[in-house]
């Protein structure tokens, strides 16, 4: 298994949709969404019915991939945060903790200076979900050798000649 790979629990799912419920409240925002660097949406909130999603977390992705780039090109790092403006939506994405990505669509009902705050604030309490998630995935990652003993002598005596 990849250590980037996390195992979000429901009870984490929760706390996660709880947490951005507040901040679209806050901010007066329309939607939220966290995705993984890879594209996969791990949850949403707010107004979603009419977007695509999964198309959405994609491209979101790879909007923080090429603008990774553009960020070494002019002697950075990256850029932990991006901003588009509409007519009439926005979008503000930032990065949560070192594997995900939250994008904020919101309206002229609100501020960019809002939904920053507010983004910020969240960033923050998410990252430290995903720090307490990162650390139980360490402390139960390795099988034991009594385990793996066993588990080759059942294999062994499945699939024997």
């Amino acid at each position: 298994m990849n250590d980037d790979n996390l195992i979000i629990y429901e009870e984490e799912i929760e706390k996660i949709d709880s947490i951005l419920a507040r901040m679209l409240k806050g901010a007066e925002a329309k939607c939220a969404l966290l995705v993984d660097k890879d594209g996969h949406l791990i949850t949403r909130q707010g107004f979603t019915h009419s977007l695509d999603t999964t198309a959405l977390a994609a491209l979101l992705a790879g909007s923080f991939a090429s603008t990774k780039e553009i960020a070494r090109l002019v002697g950075e790092s990256e850029f932990s945060v991006l901003f588009h403006q509409g007519k009439k939506d926005h979008i503000h994405m930032s990065l949560v903790g070192d594997r995900s990505i939250m994008a904020v669509i919101f309206d002229d009902r609100t501020t960019i200076g809002m939904v920053r705050l507010y983004a910020k604030e969240t960033s923050i309490e998410l990252g430290k979900i995903f720090s307490s998630l990162k650390s139980r995935a360490h402390v139960g990652a390795g099988l034991t050798d009594e385990f793996t003993k066993s588990a080759n002598n059942k294999l062994d005596d499945i699939f024997q000649d």
